[in-house]
């Protein structure tokens, strides 16, 4: 297999790839001690089984450009196929503000076409291409050089088996008429605030027991400062500090360095220098918000009573449609979704695009009393009020 390491010999590749119907993509990398991840490798097959058509692109080299490969990206008559896609995706429009489109996600389409939930590679490629993968080199250091036989040998295999797989499952797409739900999931994988993190809103992804508007803005302040830090210093947040050590800080409020040294939870790191002293200024800016400014949490949820009968019968509904679909059913409704439907909810995943007609619809006349459940041998059929 080729490694490319220069501009022009990506830009032949590049070229190649100009008229196909798809071009199949993965990539490794390390992201445990940084808050970005850092690209270690590209790999890129195209159609076919010639072995220069599988190939790896060496990110690291100094020198090489990769506005061939961010050109093909741009390139609307080449399908671009990942598996897991997400994080590959942010790697790229982080790095070069550039989302690959159009777009087929082969875990996607697999738990569309009834192969399980969150599906992984190894899998699609047993049950697929009846192959077997050589996993030993999933967790080395993809930034160390040079790479070993088996690290390309691993590397080459996410995308030269990724072509049948794609090739099966746009097939079944085709074949149930269900391309146009993939499509619908992909959208969002395709729109740039799936990857932007923006820090005066990383409060929200905190888990607190308290509703408390003064205490949410010292939290709101607290993640501020740690999102913001870690950006800057690309470092993972939990680096900074962790969640649990936030919130102590948010119920405690120490307002100097001696009241910040008897935190249980915060590291050692956090308490001198810079991230103290942020921390501080962090929560005297929560507690003098101003009262117009203060975080509020809607209780409009909370007040809601989930039905727990009409729970279990959605439940109920919810395995019936992915068993006669095919569908996986966490794609189509976590169980969150089925207690908010109960309580009366109805702005959820669940009630919009292809899930609606695969399970909303009926989740509506269930709850309406216009449907009832029953039993046909070893089925759950949907019958009629009359």
């Amino acid at each position: 297999m080729q490694t490319i390491t220069t501009t022009e010999d990506l830009t032949a590749f590049c070229d190649r790839a100009k008229g196909k119907a798809y071009v199949t993509v993965d990539t490794e990398f390390l992201r445990e001690r940084t808050y970005y991840s850092k690209l270690c490798l590209i790999q890129l097959a195209l159609p076919g089984t010639n072995p220069d058509d599988a190939v790896l692109v060496d990110p690291l080299v100094d020198g090489l450009s990769l506005e061939p490969i961010l050109e093909m990206f741009r390139d609307e008559s080449i399908v671009k196929v990942f598996h897991a896609a997400r994080q590959d995706l942010e790697i790229f429009f982080i790095d070069h503000g550039v989302i690959p489109k159009p777009l087929f996600d082969t875990q996607v389409a697999a738990m569309v076409c009834g192969f399980g939930e969150q599906v992984g590679y190894e899998t699609l490629v047993k049950r697929i291409t009846k192959q077997q993968l050589d996993k030993s080199s999933r967790f080395t250091d993809w930034s160390r050089r040079p790479l070993t036989d088996a690290q390309k040998t691993y590397a080459v295999g996410d995308v030269t088996h990724l072509r049948q797989i794609y090739e099966f499952l746009a097939g079944k797409l085709e074949e149930t008429g269900r391309a146009r739900w993939v499509g619908e999931e992909i959208t969002i994988l395709m729109d740039p605030e799936t990857y932007i993190t923006r820090p005066q809103d990383a409060w929200k992804r905190v888990k607190t027991r308290s509703n408390s508007a003064r205490f949410l803005a010292v939290v709101r302040a607290l993640a501020e400062f740690r999102e913001t830090h870690a950006q800057s210093r690309n470092v993972p947040r939990n680096r900074v500090f962790k969640d649990d050590a936030l919130v102590e800080l948010a119920s405690t409020k120490p307002a100097n360095m001696q009241d910040l040294s008897r935190s249980r939870l915060l590291l050692r790191e956090a308490r001198k220098g810079d991230i103290a002293e942020g921390i501080l200024a962090a929560i005297k800016a929560g507690l003098d918000c101003p009262q117009s400014n203060l975080p509020t949490v809607s209780r409009e949820k909370d007040k809601l009573q989930v039905n727990p009968a009409l729970a279990d019968l959605l439940r109920v509904l919810l395995k019936a449609k992915t068993e006669n679909f095919g569908v996986a059913s966490k794609l189509i409704a976590p169980t969150s979704d089925l207690d908010l439907i109960a309580s009366g909810e109805r702005d959820v995943a669940a009630m919009r695009g292809w899930r609606k007609e695969v399970f909303g619809d009926d989740a509506l006349r269930l709850c309406n009393g216009e449907i009832a459940l029953a039993t046909k041998g070893k089925q759950v059929v949907v019958i009629k009020v009359p």
